[in-house]
C-alpha cells in the first residue's frame, strides 16, 4: 500500500516580517523625534548663551520678562509690539528716539526673551503684566505709550487703567475694536485658516522637526543687519513662541470687548500713524484689498475722536509695518511730539489728517 503524502506546514514568517519592520518604523520615528526635540531644545539655549538678550531681564509674577532701555530723558516712550514680533521690531525706530530721550522696548510673555506664562493673553492682562514691569524696573511715570498693530488695544487698555501715568500715546497703524464687526468676512476665514497652520506647525516646532526642515531662524529685515545675532538667538523655533502667539489671537475677540468702550482721554496728546491704503497687499485680491483698506481708513479716522489733541498722519509708501517702511517718518514726527508734550514745542493741527 503507498503511503500517504501529509500535507507540509510552510512557516508563517511573512506577517511576523512585516509587523517587525512596522514596528522598527515606529522605533526610528520616536528616535528621530527624540532626538530632534532634544537638538531643538539645545539649539534655542545654545543661541541664547552665545547672544543673550540686550535688555535686562525682571522677574514679574515669578516670571523674566525682558525690558531693553537706551537713551535718557523724561518722558520715557514705552514700545509695544504688534503680535508675532518682539522688541526687535523696533531696531530702526529706537535708536533715532533714544537721542531725544529715554526709550524702553520690551517682550510679551512668550516672545523674544520673555517667559512664557499662563493665563488669558487679552489687554487687559497684558496691560498690568506691562505695568508691573515698568514698576519693578523702576520705570518713571507718566510715560508716552508707543504701539504697533493689535497694541493699539493694549494701550488703549492701559490708558484707560493707569490714566494718570500716561502723558501721551502713539499709535502706528493700531488695530480697533471696532474692526470685528466692520471688516469684510472674508478676512476672518483667512484669520482661521492662518491659526489652522499655526495649529499643525505647532508640533512640528515642539517636535524639533521644523528645524531639521530648515525651517528656523530669521533674517534681519533690510536695515536691521547689525542686530543679526539677536535673530539668531531669538527665532520661530522656540518651543514657547507659538503657543504664545496662539494665546494672543485667541484674545483678540476679548481685547475687543475689554477696549471699545474705553476714551475718549480728554486732551490726552494722541498721535495716530496709518499705512497707505493705496499699497498693495500680497495675498489679498484687488477688490477684498480696496474693501479692506476703506474700512482700514475710517476706523482710524474715528480714532481721532479719543481725544481733544489727536492728530493722524498716513504714511505714503508704507505697508502695515511703518516702523520698517518708513522709519524715516517716525523718527521725524514723534520728537516732534515729544517737544510738544514737554512744552517746548508749539502743537499744531489738532484734529487734522496729513499725507506724508
Amino acid at each position: 500500500m503507498k503511503p500517504i503524502a501529509l500535507p507540509v506546514q510552510v512557516p508563517r514568517k511573512w506577517p511576523r516580517v512585516i509587523w517587525r519592520v512596522f514596528l522598527g518604523l515606529i522605533l526610528f520615528v520616536i528616535v528621530v523625534a527624540c532626538g530632534a526635540t532634544v537638538y531643538n531644545y539645545w539649539a534655542v539655549r545654545h543661541y541664547r548663551a552665545l547672544y543673550p538678550s540686550p535688555g535686562k531681564l525682571y522677574s514679574v509674577d515669578g516670571y523674566q520678562m525682558h525690558l531693553y532701555c537706551t537713551g535718557a530723558g523724561a518722558p520715557t516712550i514705552v514700545l509695544e509690539a504688534g503680535l508675532g514680533n518682539d522688541f526687535r521690531i523696533w531696531d530702526l525706530v529706537q535708536p533715532q528716539l533714544s537721542t531725544l530721550t529715554r526709550v524702553c522696548s520690551y517682550d510679551r510673555a512668550g516672545v523674544g526673551w520673555s517667559d512664557p506664562r499662563p493665563g488669558p493673553r487679552d489687554s487687559n492682562s497684558i496691560a498690568d503684566q506691562l505695568h508691573q514691569l515698568l514698576l519693578v524696573a523702576q520705570i518713571k511715570e507718566p510715560v508716552v505709550l508707543m504701539g504697533h498693530s493689535i497694541a493699539g488695544m493694549h494701550l488703549r487698555a492701559y490708558a484707560s487703567r493707569y490714566p494718570g501715568e500716561v502723558a501721551g500715546m502713539v499709535l502706528v497703524d493700531p488695530s480697533t475694536p471696532e474692526q470685528l464687526e466692520r471688516m469684510p468676512p472674508e478676512m476672518f476665514e483667512m484669520q482661521r485658516q492662518e491659526d489652522r497652520q499655526l495649529a499643525w506647525f505647532r508640533p512640528l516646532v515642539t517636535l524639533g522637526i521644523a528645524r531639521l526642515l530648515q525651517q528656523c531662524g530669521e533674517t534681519p529685515p533690510p536695515g536691521m543687519e547689525a542686530h543679526a545675532d539677536w535673530y539668531r538667538a531669538d527665532n520661530n523655533c522656540s518651543p514657547a513662541y507659538l503657543p504664545a502667539i496662539q494665546g494672543e489671537l485667541a484674545g483678540i475677540a476679548p481685547s475687543a470687548h475689554e477696549v471699545l468702550h474705553t476714551g475718549p482721554f480728554g486732551n490726552l496728546p494722541i498721535l495716530i500713524f496709518s499705512q497707505d491704503p493705496d499699497i498693495k497687499q500680497p495675498g489679498l485680491p484687488e477688490d477684498l484689498r480696496a474693501r479692506v483698506s476703506a474700512v482700514w481708513f475710517g476706523l482710524h479716522e474715528d480714532l481721532k475722536l479719543l481725544s481733544t489733541r489727536t492728530r493722524r498722519i498716513v504714511a505714503k509708501g508704507s505697508s502695515h509695518y511703518i516702523q520698517i517702511d518708513r522709519a524715516d517718518l517716525l523718527n521725524r514726527e514723534v520728537p516732534l511730539f515729544i517737544r510738544q508734550i514737554r512744552g517746548e514745542q508749539q502743537p499744531v493741527g489738532y484734529g487734522s489728517t496729513q499725507v506724508e
